[in-house]
């Protein structure tokens, strides 16, 4: 298990270097932003480094919705997504599940239609999400209804603490549920949160200044069995995180 953090995009690697992530998380372009991404002037540095390079799709992504003018923009800009992300090397492409406001049903087949359109050999890795009603990956059993639809596709999973904790799953069991929902969790974001449990919120804090419990966190980042683990939590605390996993999980 390597452990890393989601830096800033101005001088990535070194923002690495300076809080010890043996890994890292970033955006392409704009995270608000339905624009493609521009060229990186980094990106031929990225691919070089042997740093794991993990990309995070913009937040406004939702290729679940019904709403054309939401779903068509949201495939163009994931596939502008990945295609800045083949070019800096990554080993993933992490983008929200979304929400079908008609039927989580009907946001299966739309799932699907992304993957079959998508011609990329970079793993397209689904996160769960905290809140919103007919979420996709908001809850277990949602996603063991989603994962069937796209067996046939290079998708992985992508597990966040926070969420969880936010959409109100047991943590004490939620690891091996979404083991039995998807097959495996191949990333971790690794994040305390700011609200109590259940409440929707995605608001992430450090690990000394959250409401998850210690032990959960641990517990959980330990049971997923991700071959990699990313802090998303406050600069420049987040420094503190990564030495506190590295001290009890490695």
């Amino acid at each position: 298990m390597i452990i890393g953090a989601h830096v800033p995009d101005e001088d990535p690697l070194g923002a690495a270097a300076a809080v010890g992530a043996e890994c890292i998380q970033l955006f392409v372009g704009p995270p608000q932003s339905w624009k493609k991404p521009p060229p990186r002037a980094d990106a031929e540095q990225l691919r070089a480094s042997e740093m794991p390079v993990y990309v995070h799709a913009p937040y406004l992504i939702n290729v679940a919705s019904p709403n054309n003018r939401v779903r068509i923009p949201s495939r163009k800009i994931l596939a502008g997504t990945i295609e800045r992300s083949e070019e800096v090397g990554a080993t993933g492409v992490i983008v929200h599940a979304g929400h079908a406001e008609d039927d989580v049903r009907r946001g299966f087949m739309r799932w699907r239609k992304v993957f079959e359109e998508l011609d990329t050999e970079i793993p397209i890795l689904i996160e769960n999400t905290a809140g919103g009603e007919n979420a996709m990956g908001r809850r277990v059993d949602v996603l063991a209804e989603l994962w069937p639809h796209l067996a046939d596709f290079n998708v992985g999973f992508c597990f966040d603490t926070c969420h969880a904790h936010a959409g109100g799953e047991d943590l004490d069991d939620v690891i091996k549920r979404v083991l039995d929902a998807v097959g495996t969790i191949d990333l971790v974001h690794a994040n305390d949160s700011r609200d109590p449990p259940g409440t929707g919120a995605d608001r992430h804090a450090n690990f000394s200044e959250g409401n998850i419990a210690d032990e959960h966190l641990l517990a959980m980042v330990a049971a997923a069995g991700a071959p990699a683990v990313i802090c998303e939590t406050p600069w420049p605390q987040i420094k503190d995180d990564i030495a506190y996993l590295r001290e009890h999980l490695t």
